[in-house]
């Protein structure tokens, strides 16, 4: 039988027994960290959630006292009671390092059996195994910093946005289903058959009530949900720093969210951020990075090529240009020696990921030189090639040519990246904040054969651009859209909405609904929209992107208590699961079960 705590209290945490408490008796509780049994001695590192204190013993132990502690295993659950001395032998490693706990009341809580892996930081097990058992895998010292800089980050933007008016309001979880974007995660509703309630994607059209509602500037920490495919940076169920404001413009959401972006580095990093942000316009992002959540650490800038190549005899850039397309590369400076043609052939494979062709090259090495495509051109336009990339001897030029943009964009957008990381380019420890301002309205979906909204469809269009909107001209409105970008991530986006009944009919005719359609799924916010509708507009934060970036992380799995995994399941718990047929027939559903061939 366990012992129990009667009669003792915690005074301290492991991490808090310091040289200054030499001479006092203190109470410390946590997991057995590591024993060591050295006949008439023993000592147990004991650890909590801010670090390790060592545990004492020797022949002027109680004996009981004594055998428990030798007996101690990892992961079993101690309370100590002792004298905090100076210890014979420093650790210079942690900061309790130069005190120990001479321990006269020992009791053992709870006992553990062997764990499948390791309690430390550099444990190598496969991520499964970890998932498998998470409530393990948090005991670590480096996830419970990560949920401890979360809960961190969490209040100073709760205290932030407070300080600057803004009332966090809760919106609600059951919804109605707006399918326009990521897909719905429906949940049927007992009491009205064959209905479905939606999770909230985001907040946005409650939000936006809010905001006709008067309550001027709002904020919530927001959970959201999306049934979509995952990737290191993508969950089914995420957080948001979700926020509004009424009566703004671009600058004023802006201006608040860098006060935001900086407090919150600094309370939480003691790292300065330097406002305002760069700007760069959607274009110009796409034009010089191929991406619009540009990574501007390094350089690798695209250039395009397309009008020195407008008469070019080569199939290639030739059949890529008079379909509407483009031709594109980068200088890897001083990288001859690095890229070898077995390395670019694996480079090429890896922009094919992206839908390019292929990839050419020229690798200008000081012994000799060779091209892929330099001998299907004009010395003149071999030349100029070579000058608009500022090519030198040790550099090797990397095009790609398509009949789409997109792909072009796209393939050299993510190489860029994957050569900075793949030849040591990113100074670490850097932060690199900016905006991307001036999205595209409308983006066209080739699954759809239509125009979409490339962010929701409630973001204002500029209104320079309504005429093009009412002549059909999609392809080139422009919405008052801006996404935060830190070090080649989305960090959050938001835009400036629509106010005016007559511009979001506009909106929803050009996306295709018809106004029957429009009042279907979205007619509770039309008519509030009658009522008298202040200007508005916010954003909204991935909160767990944030934290992952802050910590230097790779996936916001590292930062979140309970992920999912790739295929949208929690290996702890082993959901999603079957439910009692009970269960569905309250629910007037029945399912049928497919076998997997």
């Amino acid at each position: 039988m366990a012992d129990t705590m009667q009669g003792l209290k915690r005074t301290h945490y492991c991490g808090e027994v310091l040289p200054s408490l030499i001479g006092e008796t203190v109470v410390v509780t946590g997991w057995v960290q590591k024993t060591r049994d050295l006949g008439n001695l023993v000592f147990i590192d004991l650890r909590d959630r801010t670090g390790i204190v060592q545990l004492a013993f020797n022949d002027g132990t109680q004996r009981e006292i004594f055998e428990k502690a030798a007996a101690a295993r990892a992961e079993f659950v101690l309370m100590a009671k002792g004298l905090v001395r100076r210890r014979e032998s420093v650790n210079t490693e942690i900061p309790t390092g130069e005190v120990e706990v001479y321990v006269d009341d020992l009791r053992v809580l709870a006992k553990s059996q062997t764990p499948p892996f390791e309690i430390v930081n550099d444990t190598n097990v496969k991520e499964e195994l970890r998932l498998k058992y998470r409530y393990l895998d948090l005991r670590r010292p480096v996830m419970q910093n990560a949920i401890m800089m979360r809960h961190k980050i969490v209040k100073v933007a709760r205290d932030y946005y407070d300080n600057n008016g803004f009332l966090e309001i809760e919106t609600p979880i059951l919804i109605k289903s707006t399918p326009e974007g990521a897909r719905d995660y429906l949940v049927p509703s007992r009491v009205h058959p064959g209905k479905f309630f939606a999770l909230p994607q985001s907040p946005q059209l409650y939000k936006q009530i809010l905001m006709l509602s008067g309550y001027d500037r709002y904020m919530q920490i927001a959970r959201c949900f999306r049934d979509e495919d995952l990737r290191a940076d993508r969950q089914p169920e995420f957080t948001q720093i979700d926020l509004e404001m009424s009566f703004v413009d671009e600058e004023d959401v802006m201006t608040v969210n860098e006060g935001f972006v900086k407090e919150v580095f600094h309370k939480v990093l003691s790292v300065e951020v330097k406002t305002p942000f760069k700007r760069l316009c959607y274009d110009e992002a796409m034009s010089r990075y191929g991406s619009d959540k540009p990574d501007t650490r390094f350089g690798l800038e695209l250039v395009d090529l397309s009008d020195l190549l407008k008469n070019c005899e080569f199939k290639v850039f030739a059949g890529a240009l008079a379909e509407g397309g483009s031709v594109r590369g980068i200088n890897v400076k001083g990288a001859a020696a690095t890229l070898t043609r077995k390395e670019i052939d694996k480079l090429t494979d890896f922009v094919k990921t992206y839908r390019a062709k292929g990839l050419a090259f020229t690798r200008l090495t000081a012994e000799a030189e060779s091209s892929s495509y330099e001998k299907f051109l004009t010395e003149e336009e071999k030349t100029a090639i070579r000058t608009a990339l500022g090519a030198e001897t040790g550099d090797v030029l990397l095009l790609v040519a398509d009949s789409k943009n997109k792909v072009v964009f796209d393939s050299l957008g993510a190489l860029r990246s994957h050569l900075a990381r793949k030849l040591d380019l990113i100074q670490p420890g850097t932060f690199d904040f900016l905006w991307v301002t001036d999205f595209p309205m409308y983006e066209w979906s080739e699954e759809e054969n239509r125009f979409m909204a490339m962010h929701h469809p409630f973001t204002s269009p500029k209104l320079e651009d309504l005429d093009k909107m009412a002549s059909g001209d999609l392809g080139h409105v422009y919405a008052r859209a801006y996404d935060m970008v830190l070090n080649g991530t989305e960090l959050g986006g938001g835009s400036i909405r629509i106010n005016d009944p007559d511009i979001q009919s506009k909106v929803f005719s050009a996306l295709g609904f018809t106004e029957e359609e429009a009042q279907e799924r979205f007619g509770f916010l039309l008519n509030a929209f009658q009522y008298g509708v202040p200007p508005h507009g916010g954003m909204a934060y991935g909160l767990d992107r944030l934290v992952m970036l802050m910590l230097g992380k790779d996936s916001i799995k590292d930062v979140i208590a309970f992920p999912k995994v790739q295929n949208s399941s929690e290996l702890m718990t082993m959901c999603p699961s079957a439910v009692e047929e009970k269960n569905l027939r309250e629910l007037s559903i029945a399912v049928t079960a497919t076998e997997e061939e």
